[in-house]
């Protein structure tokens, strides 16, 4: 990295909270800055879903709520009650703007909400709701938003059954924000979760990648980009269970050695973010081939437009899958059959080298290792 001649010494050594770069020396000056972790106040860098949202989550919320259902750091929590296997979850959505091409936040915080369900290979069944609304906003926003809810509820084929509102005060927001709650029963023998990857694991993405943060930022800062880009916003249960119907006739479908071991649907940090989770809780390497991931010409062009890296852009209508290699073609076929998985393709391996770690090998040849980004490359994405 070239020396930053315009640079000062008292340039160099200011830092405060909202910045993640630490005081540098001056013998040190021209040297890349070094990321902060230890911030004395909340950043967007904390909600990344990166590096920094696993720092606040391990040293905050770990310690106080431990128990061996959340240590699991799965997208919901696999409870047994009365003999039946529940999942819940619970989620957030402050995503800006609230209307975006393909979608609005509240398809969005419906599909959201099944999909992390989905995630276990439950079947989702019902919704809670809490609205914090902002004064000022419009009635009719406000109702389009509702409106959208229901019917996406409607054709995910869940019961919106309870709720709350509250509102804060004009500049005290940012028009709306939507937390949801959900509860679905698993009733395959399934055990899915990001700890269960294995060497020989294939590693299956559904289809193209990067449309919903894109199509978020083509609103955000209104810019028009050769072809149109729309949120692939979805309920994803469907596409789960053609994915486990297609496994009933393989052997070895029983919950202890089923064939399909992780399932993840790749928002924040997207498909990269995802895997390098799944990796350290596996403690099992990824490798991928950079040619087979799908990504639609018109996310490419406007991500090297914006500098962006498609592989650590949202999604909110894709899953990762990884599945034993015997199952693969199997579950490959079963989700082609189905219109969200169509363009579903292997795009890699688990393997036994690099354990915790992410590698892509590249399309000229080379090798390039895919780390958890510090902080966010597109907050207030979800």
């Amino acid at each position: 990295m070239s020396r930053p001649e315009a640079m000062t010494n008292e340039q160099s050594s200011k830092t405060d909270a909202t910045n993640e770069s630490v005081e540098i020396p001056s013998p040190l000056l021209g040297s890349c800055p070094l990321p902060i972790f230890e911030h004395k106040n909340i950043v967007l860098g904390h909600g990344s879903g990166g590096k920094l949202t696993a720092d606040l989550i391990g040293k905050i919320f770990l310690p106080a709520f431990a128990n061996p259902i959340l240590d699991k750091l799965d997208d919901q929590a696999v409870l047994q009650i009365n003999g039946a296997r529940l999942a819940f979850t619970t989620d957030a959505f402050v995503v800006t703007p609230i209307f975006f091409p393909g979608s609005d936040i509240g398809q969005l915080a419906v599909n959201g909400t099944v999909n992390d369900l989905a995630m276990s290979g439950a079947r989702p069944l019902y919704l809670a709701a809490a609205f914090i609304l902002e004064e000022g906003l419009p009635a009719e926003d406000l109702r389009r938003i509702v409106e959208s809810m229901g019917a996406a509820a409607h054709e995910a084929g869940v019961q919106l059954v309870t709720g709350d509102t509250k509102v804060v005060n004009r500049g005290k927001g940012d028009q709306i924000f939507i937390t949801t709650t959900g509860i679905g029963v698993i009733e395959r023998p399934v055990n899915i979760s990001a700890s269960r990857a294995r060497p020989g694991d294939k590693i299956i993405l559904s289809g193209y990648i990067g449309d919903h943060g894109m199509a978020i930022m083509s609103r955000r800062e209104n810019l028009e980009f050769e072809g149109a880009i729309e949120s692939d916003c979805a309920a994803l249960h469907g596409l789960v269970t053609a994915m486990l119907d297609a496994c009933e006739s393989l052997a070895g479908t029983q919950r202890a050695d089923h064939p399909i071991h992780c399932l993840r649907d790749p928002t924040r940090g997207g498909v990269a973010t995802t895997l390098n989770e799944i990796a350290s809780q596996s403690k099992a390497g990824m490798l991928l081939r950079e040619p087979l991931i799908p990504v639609r010409e018109s996310v490419k062009g406007a991500c090297e437009i914006l500098g962006l890296d498609p592989l650590y852009v949202a999604n909110e209508g894709k899953l990762v899958a990884i599945v034993t290699a015997e199952a693969a073609d199997a579950v490959l076929q079963g989700m082609r059959e189905h219109p969200l998985g169509r363009d579903a393709v292997v795009i890699g391996e688990v393997v036994s080298e690099h354990a915790g770690m992410v590698r892509m090998e590249t399309g000229v040849g080379g090798t390039r290792i895919l780390d958890v980004m510090f902080g966010e490359q597109l907050p207030r994405i979800c």
